[in-house]
């Protein structure tokens, strides 16, 4: 299966190799990234970023992870937080001019100077930010220093120009992160309000700053591995820790009973375009490593391999739903094998036994 394209229009850019359609996010970007643009002389030739993003997809690489915590909406609200990600002082925080804040008095310093801003601030509304909290995390074992460094060139890159931010790197945990704390309201006056688009290009540039360091990372869409299933959200998982069903769980699965016992089973207009998106990019990494073997050459012949290894051991396209069926049918299974032995005869195993003994 390949993805269909529209003809082109003369004079018009053109498109890139079909491959990159795999690792294509499913938002609009603000601008293309390098791997996006294609080669002017042969456009259906790979660039050399393409190959190298494909390389990466396919050794899989460690992602890093971008994610936006919360907003501090009051000033009592912005305290607290900066408490919590300094420990009260005791880690030194860092702010866009390169100045570290260490102890109860750096962290009053911060505090006072944010807090006066916000009450200057007669245009923001009153259920507005005064800053957005985020988080930049990466697996256990990289190197907490290039973290942080990667960290501190992508906030300079990213806010330093228009926005207030500090930030604190925390080592007790598995893996390494820096919370960062951005204030909302620029020096141009305009107010910081992130998409999903801009999550992406900031985990990019993340995981760029963190390769310039020598740390191997990507920032690709769930899809371009093979995986349908969002994750959690942090309130699902603290209830599930506390063993407290979530709302969400007990509806998926009221759901899923209330269409065995009705009897359907057919898909969602939605979980068909999920199978049909996993089949074109997975076609995708085949039809590649396919003219990659046409070549001939060692290296491409190597790399033709990995790719199908990538592709084979791609998880299984399961929706959250099907997930609740499958764990219902293995349930209802196990009460069937069951049975036998709690609606069977009530003489008990060793009734044949006493009989023959009398």
């Amino acid at each position: 299966m390949s993805r269909r394209r529209p003809p082109q229009e003369p004079g018009a850019v053109p498109e890139p190799p079909l491959i990159s359609y795999v690792w294509q996010a499913p938002i609009r970007r603000p601008r293309p990234a390098e791997w996006d643009l294609p080669d002017g002389a042969a456009p259906g030739r790979l660039t050399p970023p393409m190959r190298a993003k494909l390389e990466r997809i396919v050794r899989r690489v460690p992602e890093v992870m971008v994610k936006i915590t919360g907003r501090t909406k009051s000033v009592e609200h912005l305290k607290s937080h900066l408490e919590y990600v300094t420990r009260n002082g005791e880690l030194a925080g860092e702010t866009e001019q390169g100045a570290l804040l260490a102890g109860r008095v750096g962290l009053k310093d911060l505090q006072s100077r944010w807090t006066d801003d916000a009450v200057l601030d007669d245009r923001r509304r009153r259920d507005g930010s005064l800053s957005i909290n985020i988080i930049l995390s990466m697996p256990p074992g990289t190197d907490p220093i290039g973290v942080k460094d990667a960290a501190r060139a992508f906030a300079v890159d990213t806010f330093g120009g228009n926005h207030d931010f500090v930030f604190v790197q925390h080592l007790e945990d598995k893996h390494p992160h820096v919370h960062l704390s951005v204030r909302s309201l620029g020096y141009n006056g305009k107010r910081l309000n992130p998409r999903k688009a801009d999550l992406q290009v900031w985990r990019e540039r993340f995981a760029e700053e963190l390769r310039l360091r020598g740390i191997a990372a990507e920032a690709t869409a769930r899809r371009t591995r093979g995986r349908v299933r969002k994750a959690d959200r942090g309130t699902v998982l603290a209830l599930r820790k506390r063993e407290i069903v979530p709302y969400v769980d007990r509806r998926a699965r009221e759901e899923v009973i209330r269409n065995a016992r009705d009897g359907i089973g057919q898909d969602h207009r939605w979980e068909q375009q999920i199978r049909s998106r996993q089949a074109t990019i997975r076609q995708c990494y085949l039809d590649h490593a396919s003219e990659l073997e046409r070549s001939g050459q060692v290296s491409d012949l190597a790399f033709a391999e990995q790719i199908r290894e990538f592709v084979k051991d791609m998880p299984t396209i399961e929706t959250r739903r099907h997930g609740l069926e499958k764990e219902l049918a293995e349930f209802a299974e196990s009460r069937r094998k069951d049975r036998p032995h709690v609606i069977g005869s009530t003489r008990g195993p060793d009734a044949e036994k006493d009989e023959k003994v009398r």
